[in-house]
């Protein structure tokens, strides 16, 4: 969340599948600012929950992502708008295999490319709550990004493959718990909606993550 000239942000996250993303956000102007996002997933799991352990699933997924937008302050100060769009860039890389047979395994790997809209709307109202013995400021917000991705130089275990395009829907909230200064913890639920039907590039089921979040220069509370 961006509000003045100068405030910067940054932030570390994470999720149950092991996928790490890295933040961050720079006002460069009075309602102009510019964003960044690196994220990385590599694992080596059950292909099912349910499924046999030698069922396993491997994944190298690599991207980064820029853009620019507006920002404004609303509602006498109580809520803040931002607007971005920019593109992202990347790899990845699937393998199926069974860890008990000689049979061969099957890979899907390629490079993505991405163009994306988000607006984000969030609370800046004072709140908090009590626990522990003192109280936790907090704020909130909803976000909704839509993006259409690129899988290209497609190959499925080694030969080449159509590529595929998808769009997608992505609803989120957030909510913001300052911890001490400018450090916040941050928990992100929501979706993400494939709007085409497509056989590799498909939407996850749910979004999940947790982060630790720093904002520096911005406006505290209520103008």
């Amino acid at each position: 969340m961006l509000t003045q000239k100068g405030e910067w942000s940054a932030g570390v996250h994470t999720n149950f599948s092991q996928n790490t993303a890295l933040q961050g956000a720079y006002a460069v102007g009075e309602h102009i600012g510019v964003m960044g996002s690196a994220s990385f997933l590599h694992s080596n799991k059950k292909e099912s929950f349910f499924g046999s352990k030698a069922e396993r699933e491997s994944v190298d997924h690599d991207f980064v992502e820029g853009g620019v937008g507006y920002f404004t302050r609303l509602r006498k100060d109580r809520r803040v708008l931002e607007v971005y769009g920019g593109l992202g860039v990347g790899s990845t890389k699937r393998t199926r295999f069974n860890q008990e047979t000689n049979v061969a395994p099957e890979t899907a790997e390629g490079t993505l490319h991405k163009y994306f809209v988000q607006v984000n709307y969030t609370s800046k109202e004072e709140k908090s709550f009590h626990v522990f013995g003192r109280d936790w400021p907090f704020n909130y917000g909803t976000a909704l990004r839509a993006s259409f991705m690129q899988l290209n130089n497609f190959k499925v275990n080694g030969l080449d493959h159509a590529p595929e395009d998808n769009l997608f829907l992505e609803p989120i909230t957030y909510t913001r718990i300052q911890v001490v200064g400018p450090l916040q913890l941050q928990f992100i639920s929501g979706s993400n909606f494939g709007l085409r039907t497509r056989k590799f590039l498909k939407a996850s089921n749910s979004v999940f993550q947790l982060g630790i979040v720093v904002n520096v220069g911005g406006q505290e509370g209520r103008k």
